[in-house]
């Protein structure tokens, strides 16, 4: 496998754990038989750190399909190499450092992480027109 194919199965990864760690914060929230159940009528709202994570797990997925595609077409491409490697290494290290922060509440540094992010998604699809 490629390094830039190895850093969208981490994102991958990254993103079940996203859906794992949300479900498993709301699940404590509202209780086995509410998860296992129909789930019908309306659910209280989610405390801050079900919040935080359903929210965090959201906005990767805003970014996860097109980091995945611009990843895949370099590959595609031939144009996948040390850019390329480089955004996707801003990208995934930065969505990695965004959960805990996000987790912790922490304003301005969770904008500044997600700013890396998407500057390496940008990086990215750059290089496919280089």
């Amino acid at each position: 496998m490629t390094p830039d194919f190895i850093l969208l199965a981490i994102a991958l990864m990254l993103a079940l754990v996203q859906i794992l760690w949300a479900g498993a914060a709301r699940t404590s929230e509202l209780g086995i038989k509410w998860n296992a159940g129909p789930r019908d009528g309306v659910a209280p709202p989610p405390g801050p750190m079900a919040g935080r994570l359903i929210r965090a797990q959201a906005n990767l997925f805003e970014t996860l399909p097109l980091f995945a595609a611009a990843v895949i077409m370099a590959e595609v491409a031939g144009k996948a190499g040390e850019l390329t490697y480089i955004g996707a290494q801003m990208y995934v290290f930065a969505r990695i450092a965004y959960v805990p922060v996000y987790m912790l509440g922490i304003p301005y540094v969770r904008s500044l992480i997600w700013l890396v992010s998407l500057i390496g998604l940008i990086v990215v699809l750059a290089a496919l027109f280089i």
